[in-house]
């Protein structure tokens, strides 16, 4: 969860002479998470994650932190009034894996040309469905649930299976290492 504080914004009557709050400011508890996502869509139906290609307006954007929002009685006036620097940690707080799991990932033949699947809601929503992922897991930071998702497919798929040449030559290194360790015994 991310916490962000927005200052009080406040304006001036020139006729009265007086200055009124446009927006009370407070703290906003945040949460990127599959839930915030799924709202987003519901709205734009477009996918959220569609890796850059449709840049979000800044209109997209406040509507995200609100989806993401999960303290209550919040000013709505304060989606108005986000500062830069409060936009700068959200993004950052966004882009942050929020996991030390790195996995790395072998090109095989079935790749399809550079092209990157597309991540709706309900096709992750399938996916942890699939994986046998519990749905409460939807509120996790959507990084680590999507680390989660690819490291569940991966331990579901079996190993591919070595070629005989690949075998031939793994058992010849472990015959040259057995050699090895037999040689320096003696």
């Amino acid at each position: 969860m991310l916490e962000v504080f927005i200052p009080p914004v406040e304006g001036y009557d020139e006729e009265k002479n007086q200055f009124f709050d446009i927006c009370k400011g407070g703290v906003l508890q945040l949460e990127h998470s599959l839930l915030s996502i799924h709202k987003w869509e519901q709205k734009y139906h477009r996918a959220f994650l569609d890796n850059g290609n449709t840049p979000k307006s800044e209109e997209e954007t406040k509507f995200y932190v609100k989806c993401m929002t999960i303290n209550k009685n919040v000013d709505p006036a304060i989606y108005d009034h986000l500062p830069s620097k409060c936009m700068v940690e959200i993004k950052q707080y966004i882009e942050d894996p929020m996991t030390a799991t790195t996995i790395y990932e072998a090109k095989d033949d079935n790749d399809q040309g550079g092209k990157v699947k597309v991540h709706t809601a309900e096709s992750i929503y399938a996916d942890m469905i699939q994986l046998n992922i519990p749905v409460e897991f939807n509120k996790w930071h959507l990084n680590s649930l999507l680390t989660l998702i690819r490291l569940c497919a991966l331990r579901q798929n079996p190993p591919k299976k070595m070629s005989p040449q690949e075998t031939a030559a793994h058992y010849a290194k472990l015959n040259k290492a057995r050699r090895a360790a037999k040689a320096k015994k003696h």
